[in-house]
């Protein structure tokens, strides 16, 4: 115990300037996250912030939760919501390695900055912006049916249809974030060795097998960490997108945890109900979070956290 309390204690002498510096961030996500956090409790009560507040209001244990998995609102929305995250990991989640993998095959350096100026820019575009430009694009009077109109064919309008919704989405996600997403990847390959590029073309291998062979691997521990952070936000798919489209689409398709939350929790004034299905939300992504950080180890990787 003595050398444990010795070991402790020289650790703080030695990193006591980092902790200094670290401290006034702690006090933030003390004052702004844990102690809110600790209205959490609401979920577990009959709250009323009028009538008696958060120690006035009566404990109802897991009620709230039962009525959740009682709500087909909310059983629709945890499917949809998941629906989304699978749909997007496959067919998003791939896309910025895929672009950081191009831009950085470009040669000319004054090209590649221009490219990626242009694919960065609509990350800074507000989902209103984005929105708007899709309906401009892709809905009813939108370019493509009017182009389509002048050839002798139908209209299309893909930003009323249900049954294609995700997939829009996924386009609006591509195209918004996908720029940006590429900057974590091009900074993970700048950190691989060039000699084991030149090592490799002496030795004979060509392009595919160099990037094959090198390039993944050295871009597998950041694709896994983000992938492990993707899947503990599995709920969390955004909310501007789903509300400035609900109404065209319909509550069926555009109906997911976020939205659920607000329309059956905020607007409704039932704030325990909603504080209910904010905590599952946490939860849910807390287990999925530590079951991706164990497969993780399991393939021999370091995953979101390692114990010493």
């Amino acid at each position: 115990k003595r050398g444990r309390t010795a070991d402790w204690r020289a650790k703080l002498r030695r990193d006591w300037p980092l902790l200094l510096m670290n401290l006034p961030m702690l006090l933030l996500v003390v004052a702004f996250w844990w102690i809110p956090g600790l209205g959490n409790i609401i979920a577990f009560q009959d709250y009323s912030p009028y009538s008696g507040g958060i120690l006035g209001s009566p404990v109802i244990g897991f009620t709230n939760f039962a009525l959740l998995f009682q709500d087909p609102q909310f059983l629709r929305a945890i499917v949809n919501t998941l629906s989304i995250t699978a749909f997007q990991l496959i067919f998003y989640f791939p896309v910025p390695i895929m672009l950081a993998l191009l831009l950085n095959s470009v040669v000319s350096a004054r090209l590649r900055a221009f490219v990626q100026g242009v694919v960065y820019l609509p990350y800074f575009f507000s989902w209103v912006l984005v929105v708007a430009i899709f309906q401009q694009m892709f809905g009813g009077a939108g370019l493509l049916a009017q182009l389509l109109r002048e050839r002798g064919h139908e209209g299309v309008d893909w930003m009323t249809n249900s049954d294609t919704f995700i997939l829009l989405l996924t386009t609006q996600t591509i195209w918004k974030d996908a720029g940006w997403g590429a900057i974590i990847f091009l900074a993970a390959l700048s950190t691989i060795n060039p000699s084991l590029y030149e090592a490799a073309a002496v030795d004979g291998a060509k392009r595919w097998r160099r990037m094959w062979h090198i390039t993944l691997p050295g871009l597998r521990p950041v694709i896994i960490l983000l992938l492990i952070l993707r899947l503990g936000d599995a709920l969390n798919v955004g909310f501007e997108q789903f509300m400035l489209q609900r109404g065209a689409v319909g509550s069926e398709v555009s109906e997911v945890f976020d939205t659920f939350v607000f329309y059956s929790g905020l607007r409704t004034g039932d704030l325990g109900y909603g504080a209910a299905a904010g905590l599952f939300k946490g939860l849910v992504g807390l287990l999925l979070i530590v079951a991706a950080n164990r497969v993780a180890h399991a393939f021999g990787e370091r995953g979101v956290y390692s114990r010493s």
